[in-house]
């Protein structure tokens, strides 16, 4: 929120509601997990376009506390507004010009160029902090940073030296406007002088010759690309018309060098930061269109979990690109239970379920809107996954040597507020071996009270124990060879899938024992 220092306001946050807590933002979802998630896939996607704000970071900053979650949920339904969204949106856009024009005026070369683009991204900027200022003032706002916002900008609008940008921006860009001169060819020179205000005949003209018209002529003219940077003609001659006019030069002079930096801080921090905001509605709109819900979880430090209606943001995101249906899962966790523990058979959602399991989490931390109709989820301080990989023929302690190291690794640094996402792994030694290892693992995963989805081909570590809890992907029953990538609580029982499937191809113990018997 803003805070008062003296008479002023501090410039607020729309993302931490304490000064503090930009400082100390922390990454929970470790570069890793963000890979394995698909997180880096979506905020690609998210970010698209807007690689002046360097947002990734933001999308990895997530909030420390509920009440965070709960300060960037007002903001974000603030946002939804259509009042407030193009109050902001109209905002941004000429923010983007004003950065475009500060830019430009550092490319150039020439003087007098350089300082009527910066007279220009004034104007803009001037433009763009008075029409956020007066369209917050007419928005009826709900949430803490938006209203501190406009607080802090009616105090920046109305300070002297914003007036004094303003006012000054104003007057010189309509003296410039005014200025006027002739251009007189003479053989090889040109001749720059005032205007004689000399009447404007075209209009005359063509009326007199309007009668001859016969339809519309042929247009003969192409396009020549042009250049922001003057040549070295023009340049002369903007230096002949700058001595014509010198008292509007002088202070078009006088303005650039008062006003090399004008850009207030809290101004820009906000430009950058709700863009967090914008660019993941923008992201989320074709999706919400296609008729996917999205809420605002509640977050906290309960882990009893529940999500219904959710799906696979990335998978979604492609799904509805392609005119694809997107399927969607329910989950919940109740009392002790504190694992999900994923069978069934390959290709059947089992790793889609884990991913967005951990993009849940992920956004829900981040205080946006997530996937589903409703959801309850965990505020984690680590976010741990362990997915299966290829063999590195280069590492020389083998795959499974690989998977114990990576394990140790994770469960040295978890704590009983972290939640682990583990995918096929130990899978490159026997059943036995691997029946053994996982079994210790998600028996030190409990001790831990670590909330954890563990997708596993072995059927015997889905054993109900009060903590773990059996999800299992599903299967077409009329075509077991048909996924639904729906996952749902059931028994482990991949010994049914294989018989499902034998049946299917006449390969029972019945349909073989018949045909041996003819």
């Amino acid at each position: 929120m803003a805070a008062i220092d003296g008479e002023h306001l501090q410039p607020p946050s729309v993302l931490f509601e304490y000064a503090e807590d930009s400082t100390t933002a922390r990454e929970p979802t470790g570069r890793e997990a963000f890979r394995d998630l698909q997180l880096e896939q979506i905020v690609a996607a998210v970010t698209a376009g807007r690689a002046e704000y360097d947002l990734a970071p933001l999308f990895r900053a997530a909030a420390s506390s509920p009440e965070t979650v709960a300060y960037r949920h007002e903001v974000a339904r603030d946002l939804e507004t259509v009042a407030v969204a193009r109050t902001v949106r109209d905002f941004a856009a000429r923010m983007v010009s004003t950065r475009t024009g500060l830019r430009q005026a550092r490319s150039l070369h020439h003087e007098l160029q350089r300082q009527r683009w910066q007279l220009t991204a004034a104007a803009t900027y001037c433009q763009a902090v008075a029409g956020l200022s007066a369209g917050l003032d007419a928005s009826p706002l709900e949430s803490r940073a938006l209203l501190a916002l406009r607080g802090y900008l009616r105090q920046h609008v109305d300070s002297a030296a914003f007036q004094g940008l303003n006012a000054e921006a104003v007057r010189l860009t309509a003296d410039l406007e005014r200025v006027r001169y002739q251009l007189h060819l003479k053989r090889s020179a040109v001749v720059v002088s005032r205007s004689a205000d000399e009447s404007d005949y075209s209009a005359e003209i063509d009326a007199v010759f309007a009668r001859f018209r016969q339809g519309e002529a042929r247009d003969y003219r192409i396009a020549v690309e042009s250049s922001p940077e003057v040549n070295q003609l023009e340049g002369a001659i903007l230096d002949r018309v700058a001595r014509l006019h010198p008292e509007t030069f002088d202070a078009l002079r006088r303005f650039a060098d008062r006003h090399r930096s004008f850009l207030d801080s809290g101004v820009t921090r906000f430009d950058r930061e709700v863009q967090v905001y914008l660019s993941y509605f923008d992201h989320i709109r074709p999706l919400r269109e296609a008729g996917l819900p999205f809420c605002y979880p509640a977050v906290g430090g309960s882990k009893a979990l529940r999500a219904t209606g959710t799906f696979d943001l990335a998978l979604a995101a492609a799904a509805v690109a392609e005119g694809r249906d997107v399927v969607r899962n329910d989950f919940h966790l109740d009392g002790a239970e504190r694992i999900f523990v994923v069978t069934g058979p390959n290709q059947g959602g089992k790793t889609t379920f884990a991913r967005t399991f951990g993009q849940l989490h992920h956004l829900a931390a981040l205080g946006l809107p997530v996937p589903g109709e409703q959801a309850r989820l965990f505020l984690f301080d680590r976010l741990f996954t362990h997915f299966g990989r290829e063999e590195d023929p280069e590492d020389l302690r083998g795959k499974l040597k690989d998977d114990l190291v990576r394990t140790r690794a994770i469960l040295d640094r978890a704590s009983s507020d972290s939640i682990v996402i583990m995918n096929e792994v130990f899978n490159s030694t026997t059943l036995r071996d691997a029946t053994v290892i996982g079994r210790r693992v998600l028996t030190e995963i409990a001790a831990r009270d670590l909330l954890c989805v563990f997708v596993t081909f072995i059927d015997e570590l889905a054993a109900p124990d009060g903590v773990t809890v059996s999800l299992v992907s599903t299967v077409d029953p009329a075509d077991p060879a048909i996924r639904t990538y729906r996952v749902v609580r059931a028994p482990a029982d991949g010994r049914a899938y294989a018989a499902a499937i034998a049946a299917k191809y006449r390969l029972s113990y019945q349909d073989l024992r018949t045909r041996l018997t003819r």
